[in-house]
């Protein structure tokens, strides 16, 4: 009989070191990411019991907490929640956190072991515990700007702006259009908030989408820079060395010809690289392209950031350039920036500012600094360097044809008075029962830029003969780089 019983106690044993272990690991390993995780009411509870720390733009919230007088003391506000919903991002009893408000959640919440020490002083003083504070690196006067410039061209619109600080990568500005006001999923109304979230995610133009980061489109003509890179470093081209135009691209043995917007011939059989650039020659870059070869192509892409998801704390997703074999039609497409070129407004603007950074790219964040409650500085962000794309000879060369391309090529609309300014303009193809896409990037000033610019405008209310680049993206740029400028 003893034999039975031991063997039920050692189980007996067994079973109860198992649950001390798993109720530990629950404790103390996994603690941080339920507590993070979207839908757990008992935090939710708790989270909207306190004063959350604001998110900052300029000093100034855009999202703060203030009393309530229902069981929640505190109500989510936003400021301009429309204007910076793709920074902010929503917190919702019901549907959880976005954007910062959910990587930014342990600071903000007061919950971050950074903050424990405040939160036992809380406890002792009889306080509910206190969030922190979210700094970002947004201009609001370059927000506004984009903002203003998208809006400009009719309230159906789709978009997206996205500027950078070129020597450090700090987002300077994040618009996407149409937006969507945080507020309405905040409210203590759940009702109410079911609501506004089921026509939020069921509209076809996707206002939840940051379409500076997460929209993937073709970049067009913009792309030319990555090929135009390619071509100074691969082989070993100057601004005015000669190279191929005319009016059509051929390929031995296939049917297909590549000619270029309008039909034009770009001045001639051959003319100089930096012509080839002011008027955005598809057969030169093209024929280029097939020069430089795929893998180079694609690994010229890959140095200023194609294929990666550099930016932390926001949703977002990689650019991409084809893999694989190319056919040389496919590759003369690819260095136009269409075929399956994709890229999002954050990547355009990282590939116009490594340009102007003498040719190292620069990792983008959005947030500069995180604070306790008491502004001690838990977090700074410092700039940090992904590698260089091009050498600063080649840069330099590049920038002096994307100024000529600003003062008497396609981007004139970028123009600022007294300021060298460069830039490019994209027109990009997509199916035939839709406009195109109008790009635009740009930096300023060239000599030494402390903007750079990209711009998508997607779809508009202008008519479609009239859908261009430099026509409609152009002066958005423009009043961005100048917004920045003038402060």
């Amino acid at each position: 009989m003893n034999r039975p019983i031991r063997a039920l106690a050692v189980a007996c044993l067994v079973l109860f070191l198992a649950l001390l272990a798993n109720a530990n690991y629950v404790q103390f390993v996994q603690a941080d990411s339920l507590n993070a995780k979207n839908g757990n009411k008992r935090v939710i509870n708790e989270e909207f019991s306190r004063d959350r720390g604001p998110i900052l733009v300029d000093g100034e919230p855009v999202a703060e907490s203030v009393p309530s007088n229902d069981e929640y003391k505190y109500q989510r506000r936003y400021a301009d929640g429309k204007l910076y919903a793709p920074i902010t991002g929503y917190f919702s009893y019901i549907y959880g956190r976005g954007g910062l408000e959910y990587s930014q959640n342990p600071v903000l919440s007061g919950s971050d072991n950074r903050l424990f020490v405040s939160r036992v002083v809380d406890v002792l003083a009889n306080k509910q515990p206190k969030g922190g504070s979210v700094e970002t690196t947004i201009d609001p006067l370059a927000q506004k700007a984009a903002s203003d410039g998208l809006q400009r061209l009719g309230p159906t619109t789709r978009g997206a702006v996205l500027a950078l600080r070129p020597s450090t990568g700090e987002i300077l500005a994040m618009v996407s259009q149409p937006s969507y006001n945080p507020a309405a999923l905040a409210s203590h109304d759940f009702v109410h908030v079911e609501r506004a979230w089921g026509k939020l995610i069921n509209a076809k133009t996707q206002p939840m989408i940051n379409r500076t980061t997460q929209q993937t489109l073709p970049p067009g003509s913009t792309f030319k820079l990555v090929t135009a890179a390619a071509a100074l470093e691969k082989l070993n081209l100057n601004p005015d060395d000669m190279i191929q135009a005319g009016r059509t691209l051929t390929f031995p043995g296939i049917t297909y010809t590549l000619g270029n917007q309008g039909g034009g011939n770009c001045g001639g059989a051959r003319i100089t690289f930096e012509r080839a650039l002011n008027v955005s020659c598809n057969v030169a870059f093209g024929a280029l392209a097939g020069e430089v070869g795929a893998d180079d192509l694609a690994d010229q892409a890959r140095a200023f950031g194609f294929g990666t998801d550099p930016l932390a704390g926001l949703p977002s997703g990689p650019s991409r350039f084809p893999t694989g074999h190319l056919e040389p039609p496919q590759l003369a497409q690819s260095g136009i920036g269409q075929y399956e070129v994709a890229a999002t407004p954050l990547q355009m603007a990282m590939v116009a500012a490594a340009v102007g950074n003498n040719g190292e790219v620069m990792r983008p964040y959005v947030v500069k600094a995180v604070r306790a409650p008491n502004l001690r500085v838990l977090e700074e962000s410092k700039p940090e360097s992904l590698g260089r794309a091009m050498s600063p000879a080649n840069a330099d060369k590049l920038t002096q044809m994307l100024v000529s391309t600003v003062t008497k090529g396609t981007a004139t609309s970028a123009r600022i008075s007294g300021m060298d300014v460069a830039g490019k303009t994209g027109t990009a193809q997509s199916t035939k029962d839709r406009p195109p896409y109008a790009w635009f990037v740009s930096f300023a000033p060239a000599d030494n830029p402390q903007v750079a610019v990209a711009v998508v405008v997607e779809s508009s209310e202008t008519a479609r003969s009239e859908i261009a680049g430099g026509r409609l993206a152009g002066p958005i740029a423009r009043s961005v780089m100048q917004a920045v400028l003038e402060r």
